[in-house]
Formats: structure tokens, sequence, C-alpha cells
């Protein structure tokens, strides 16, 4: 979703009064054991999202977390590269839990992020988009099973129903597609998105 970052304006503010930091702690929650289960066996599985494997799923995700604890403290982002993170399994643990703490620091999600050029509590709600959505991804291409936090979820939802036509524009999403009738909210979600709710490899 980088490409978003880098390109997207204003899209507004969209979460509701939850504080951010206690959602992305949710998310972290829901996050880790998926990543933990994660076997040398998995990473070069593909994933819903064409572009990666597991593995490279598994860098670009932990990027966003690394560069969006900069723009918590209003500092510049690099998303031109995504770099190789030997050590995800340590790194993850470690650099989500300062993500947290970088997004309850007073001030974190007020005024403009960086050179996001967007603001703060927006971008605050990418990286808890990204935090959920692509776990998802990680958990189906690993066999597991994921659901988000209730809370997670709505804020998600809301922010996915506001950037999707942008989203799809910038081909950050594709073009929605349909969900089974019988599908759970979050798999309805992941439709939005244009990712096959029950995809399997």
């Amino acid at each position: 979703m980088a490409r978003f970052f880098k390109n997207a304006g204003n899209t507004g503010n969209s979460l509701g009064t939850m504080k951010l930091s206690v959602l992305l702690d949710r998310a972290r929650d829901h996050a880790l054991p998926v990543i933990a289960a994660i076997t040398d066996d998995d990473l070069t599985k593909p994933t819903p999202c064409a572009d990666y494997d597991v593995r490279a799923l598994l860098d670009h995700l932990l990027h966003v977390v690394v560069e969006f604890q900069k723009l918590a403290a209003k500092q510049d982002a690099d998303f031109s590269h995504t770099p190789s993170y030997p050590d995800w399994r340590t790194r993850y643990p470690a650099e989500t839990a300062k993500l947290v703490e970088a997004w309850g620091e007073p001030g974190a999600t007020e005024g403009i992020a960086g050179n996001m050029r967007m603001p703060a509590q927006t971008v605050g709600g990418l990286v808890l988009l990204d935090l959920t959505v692509h776990v998802s991804d990680l958990a189906q291409a690993t066999g597991q099973t994921f659901e988000p936090d209730p809370e997670v979820f709505t804020e998600v939802k809301a922010l996915v129903e506001q950037m999707g036509p942008m989203a799809v524009e910038m081909k950050v999403f594709q073009d929605p597609v349909a969900a089974p009738a019988d599908a759970s909210p979050f798999e309805r979600l992941l439709a939005t998105t244009g990712r096959a709710p029950r995809w399997s490899a």
C-alpha cells in the first residue's frame, strides 16, 4: 500500500473516538500469533497479494510498521524500497510494540504526518488497515484463520469505504469482487479491497 501512502492527499479523518494506539495494540495482539506461526516452509508460498510471496509480504508489512513510527513523530518516511529483514521473527514483536508506543505519544495524531502530507490521524488509520488486511493475507497464505478485533474492524471498514474509489484508481486495491452469500462482515471487507474472501493458492 506504499503507493497510496506516497501519492494520497487529504483523505479526511476517519477514525472514531477510540484512541488510535489502543486500536493498534489490539491489532497487534491479533497479528502476532499469525506471524509467529509462520514456518520456514511457508516463506515461498503465494499470498492473496500477487506481487508478494509470504517472505516478501512479511518484509513489506514490517517496513510499513517501522516507517510509520517515524510518521507518528512527524518525521519523513521512506517507501522508495523495501529492505530485507532476516530477523523478522524477533523484529515483529519489538517493532509493533514501538508502533503502538509511537502513536500513543502526545500529539501523534494531531497535525500533518511527515511527508505523507495527510492528517496524522488518517495516516495512523492506514497502518491499522495494513496491520489488519495484510495479516489476513498472511493467514490465508499459511492456512491459518484470522478475525480482527471488532473495534479494529469497525475502524478499518470505515477507512476502506472512505478511500475505496481512490485506492482502486491508484491500483492499491483491485476492483471489488463478489462475496459469498454467507460471507462474514470481514470477508465482505476483503472483497471490497478486491481480495477473494476465501482465497487459496
